[in-house]
């Protein structure tokens, strides 16, 4: 089998197991990106995520993660949902999007792996890791060389037909394929994510602050805010959709196919007074299997208070 036969059937069977869009890439060093990477480390932006320093050399070059790799396959999973609301029709506390529903990374990798043991039944012998945000790998810059989308002034990535709301996942492989092209870059010269993130995390197009934006924040930042940063988490207590939902691109978003990624009905019911009462017992409840877990029971309870008081 030919490496554009090969090409084909995997880009067929991703979308039969439920990926919006398949794209290929030739594993390689990505030096423009480590260029970059190295850069706004040294900037220190990206806060207290020390372990977005370690591994760097994996990070950027995939041979290293998969000895002899040849392709990296990127694949992208829609999970936005009809009853999603933009982050300005929503009174009281929010979660982003992405977390309302069953953790992505068992969803995503999940079909990764079926989607790998496929290659396997169809090549024979390969050797390859599949990954969805698990491990030392640049996936959006992957994504953009496999030719599906480009990176926005928000540094998310965006693709012409689907939007942002989305996840990403990769195949690194020993095998030959046929590579897309980048497309180009299509902000123009819209600035509606800088000119709407409330906190100038993005202090730049396409360069995001990570210890000003609120992801980060309600996520990641562990312990009590610094002076100042808790009372502009401007109502979300875990992540944030501001610079998604006011991109053009995603006025159209392409529906997720799984029902694993709607939004559980207990969790959309919570008032703000639900909120302000909410037990370890409620919160290991509601969010079972979600993605809000990583936060922590004490960490979204600070979310909580601050976002209350803002």
């Amino acid at each position: 089998m030919n490496a554009s036969e090969l090409s084909s059937l995997i880009r067929s069977k991703a979308l039969e197991l439920g990926f919006d869009a398949c794209g290929f890439a030739k594993a390689g060093f990505m030096e423009t990106e480590a260029r970059r990477l190295e850069e706004w480390l040294s900037q220190n932006r990206n806060a207290s995520m020390g372990w977005m320093e370690n591994n760097f050399d994996k990070r950027t070059d995939p041979t290293l993660l998969v000895p002899g790799a040849k392709s990296v396959i990127s694949v992208l999973m829609s999970f936005h949902h009809p009853s999603h609301k933009k982050y300005w029709e929503k009174d009281g506390l929010k979660i982003a999007k992405y977390a309302q529903g069953r953790d992505y990374h068992k969803v995503v990798k999940k079909q990764l792996k079926l989607l790998y043991k496929y290659i396997e039944d169809t090549v024979g012998n390969v050797e390859g890791r599949f990954f969805t945000d698990s491990a030392p790998v640049l996936d959006k810059a992957w994504a953009v060389r496999a030719g599906l989308g480009w990176i926005g002034k928000h540094s998310n990535l965006i693709n012409k037909e689907m939007g942002s709301y989305f996840f990403i996942g990769e195949i690194i492989l020993d095998v030959d394929l046929i590579y897309n092209s980048p497309q180009t870059d299509h902000c123009g010269a819209c600035t509606k994510c800088l000119d709407a993130c409330p906190t100038n995390a993005i202090y730049e197009p396409y360069r995001v602050d990570a210890s000003k934006c609120i992801s980060y924040q309600t996520i990641e930042h562990r312990g009590e805010f610094e002076e100042g940063k808790g009372e502009q988490l401007h109502d979300f207590i875990f992540g944030c959709d501001i610079c998604l939902d006011v991109c053009p691109w995603n006025s159209k978003a392409t529906l997720t196919n799984f029902t694993d990624f709607h939004p559980r009905a207990d969790i959309m019911a919570m008032t703000d007074a639900d909120w302000l009462s909410l037990s370890e017992e409620k919160y290991n409840d509601l969010f079972f299997g979600t993605p809000v877990k990583r936060a922590k029971y004490e960490g979204l309870v600070r979310n909580i208070k601050h976002a209350s008081t803002s």
